[in-house]
């Protein structure tokens, strides 16, 4: 962006819980910002016997090019436009045990489950569980980019629904375009790939369900041209295609805001000096549309427990029911005829 460019901007800078935020005016005429936010990286404590252990989360930048003609509309461009093929056959098991750790893309194999790793990434000033091996989210602050609400999180039965964990592409929706030619192994790093999944208020992401980008948008205006970026990264590296209307309301919200998204991120600064795990991943997109390099897996590991439903809706909207006893998330007072099954 030029120096003539920026003087057109109104910039205000704001300073919340160790996070600088960069909120950008729009140009006159334009519908959405032509710049989004600037994120540091995020202090978290966790509660111990010799005091709190200070860590840094690495959270992700997200800028905004001059030139909507490339980037996200070039990239859609490389996609396929069918209908839909019949949703037969489709169940959250085709897509892995939920949130499993089991996966080959960022952030798997590191000690800590997926839904957890999105947590510490996506939300501020966070604390984590003691014993948890530094994996475990117990409280935080998550600035909503789907509503842009302010969200407090508390781990428990009642509140920690208030915050869920959104496939930016909805597991049924990807195998009604695409996904039921994946591999089992494609299909469980869909569904746990950091660059697929975003930390956002519980009713908006139920009201979502999983709709693409023609039935549904975020609420925040000025973060519908990061949220159908995200979409159009997601499909190309998984070789997922759209609808036409789901095309068409791609390029509205792309040739709306004047310009497109463009995700970069930052390193950690440090990390917990107790902690074994690996630090939670960035969101970054595939840098082109060739075929990603999945490895083989190694057997899961069972989470501790650290993932809850608060009820069967809560697990249908984190698109993880049904769940078999031994799978994360199942607890008896779930299955309600006692047969193993929960929510089904």
């Amino acid at each position: 962006m030029s120096r003539k460019s920026r003087s057109a901007l109104g910039v205000g800078v704001a300073v919340l819980a160790g996070v600088v935020v960069l909120a950008t005016a729009c140009r006159p005429g334009e519908s959405e910002p032509v710049a989004t936010s600037s994120t540091t990286s995020v202090a978290t404590t966790t509660a111990s016997s010799g005091g709190p252990t200070v860590q840094r989360v690495a959270v992700g930048a997200t800028a905004v090019s001059a030139n909507p003609s490339d980037g996200s509309l070039a990239k859609l461009e490389t996609l396929a436009v069918k209908g839909r093929a019949p949703k037969t056959g489709y169940s959250r098991e085709q897509f892995g045990q939920s949130w499993t750790d089991d996966v080959s893309v960022a952030g798997g194999h590191n000690g800590c489950d997926t839904r957890n790793d999105i947590l510490r990434r996506d939300l501020m000033a966070i604390s984590l569980r003691t014993g948890s091996n530094g994996c475990a989210v117990q409280t935080g602050t998550l600035n909503d980019p789907y509503t842009g609400k302010v969200i407090s999180f508390v781990r428990g039965k009642t509140t920690s629904s208030a915050v869920q964990i959104d496939h930016i592409v909805a597991l049924s929706d990807a195998w009604q375009k695409g996904a039921q030619q994946l591999s089992p192994v494609e299909r469980r790093n869909l569904a746990n790939d950091p660059r697929n999944l975003q930390a956002a208020d519980g009713p908006a992401n139920q009201q979502k369900s999983d709709g693409d980008a023609a039935t549904w948008l975020p609420p925040n205006k000025s973060y519908r041209c990061a949220y159908v970026s995200r979409q159009i990264d997601v499909k190309v590296l998984y070789r997922l295609w759209v609808t036409q209307a789901e095309k068409d309301a791609m390029v509205r919200v792309l040739s709306g805001c004047g310009g497109l998204p463009v995700t970069t991120q930052m390193s950690d600064q440090s990390q917990t000096a107790t902690r074994t795990a690996t630090p939670a991943p960035t969101y970054t997109p595939p840098p082109s549309p060739t075929q990603p390099v999945y490895v083989a897996p190694a057997p899961a590991a069972d989470d501790g427990g650290s993932t809850y439903y608060r009820n069967c809706s809560a697990v249908r909207a984190a698109g993880a029911a049904p769940i078999r006893a031994g799978e994360p998330g199942y607890r008896s007072g779930l299955d309600r005829d006692g047969d193993g099954v929960a929510c089904e």
